[in-house]
């Protein structure tokens, strides 16, 4: 049976077969296709029942305002990128899980909005973070209701989405003239990835439904009336998925606590070594990309 990219809907032969290697909910396998017309890899079928892969341990909810605080400093070169161009206005992020940008982004003076799969994020969001936060599966729908936006962020969200298509539509259309989108994402162009292939810890089989090249994503948003103004893979969290990366796969080679331990350290000496390669723009494990809305 032909499988079709849902990007450009041309047929596409299988990558690989991989399995949930990083948080070991089943022993499903699943079928990553790779287009070759314009290289997206997806999963296909994508599970129906998405949510059921995602444990309750996958968000830690800071138990005060002072921890949030804490957590959220890991989330400064965040807010940092996109005060490079905006210092107020509307801003709305897609998938912020427990908030730690978006608690920044209203210190910083925002009006944040979110939008959240997750009910006990929602709850936390509103609660402890004080922005709007509305609870939903389709961000394409909610976006299409409301009013426009200065700034959307997707920080490590794409990826999980299965509507992403219909998603960027609805954010290029929402956002204001002049307005701005930023997203990370893990990049299916890195060296870590052509070296680790499915046991690559950023596939993350299969919540991550989708690996979209750069190349694509910014030929998609210059059609949808967006100009990349910024891209790099050499940011603060595109360096810190580097170092993960490589932990991972050497951690997750043993079983045995002791031996855990000396193949994480092993895991960081790698990283050290394979830093320079890394850190050569468009090698790095993540990329993060800022577009601006140059016409209607």
């Amino acid at each position: 049976m032909k499988v079709f990219c849902p990007h450009c809907q041309k047929a596409s032969p299988l990558y690989f077969i991989s399995k949930d290697y990083n948080k070991r909910t089943t022993d499903e396998k699943f079928n990553h296709y790779r287009c070759m017309d314009c290289k997206l890899i997806f999963i296909s079928p994508v599970p129906e029942n998405l949510g059921a892969y995602y444990p309750n341990s996958y968000h830690s909810l800071p138990s005060s305002l002072r921890a949030l605080e804490e957590a959220s400093d890991k989330d400064r070169y965040k807010i940092e990128i996109v005060q490079r161009y905006l210092t107020n206005g509307r801003l709305l992020e897609i998938g912020p899980s427990y908030g730690g940008f978006a608690y920044l982004a209203k210190r910083a003076g925002f009006d944040v909005n979110a939008i959240e799969l997750d009910s006990k994020c929602c709850a936390y969001l509103s609660g402890m973070v004080g922005v709007n936060v509305i609870h939903s599966s389709d961000p394409a729908e909610v976006i299409r209701g409301s009013e426009p936006y200065d700034v959307v962020a997707l920080w490590h969200v794409i990826e999980h989405l299965p509507n992403a298509w219909k998603t960027l539509e609805a954010m290029c259309v929402n956002i204001r003239l002049g307005g701005y989108v930023v997203i990370s994402s893990p990049n299916p162009d890195s060296f870590q990835f052509h070296v680790l292939g499915r046991h690559w810890l950023h596939l993350d089989a299969p919540r991550h439904v989708m690996l979209i090249p750069t190349k694509l994503l910014i030929a998609t948003m210059e059609q949808l009336g967006m100009k990349a103004e910024w891209m790099t893979t050499t940011d603060e969290g595109s360096v810190r998925c580097n170092v993960g990366g490589w932990q991972f796969f050497f951690v997750h080679l043993s079983s045995i606590s002791i031996i855990k331990s000396v193949l994480f350290s092993l895991g960081r000496l790698v990283a050290k070594l394979f830093s320079a390669i890394e850190r050569i723009e468009g090698k790095g494990s993540a990329y993060t990309i800022v577009f601006k809305k140059v016409k209607n």
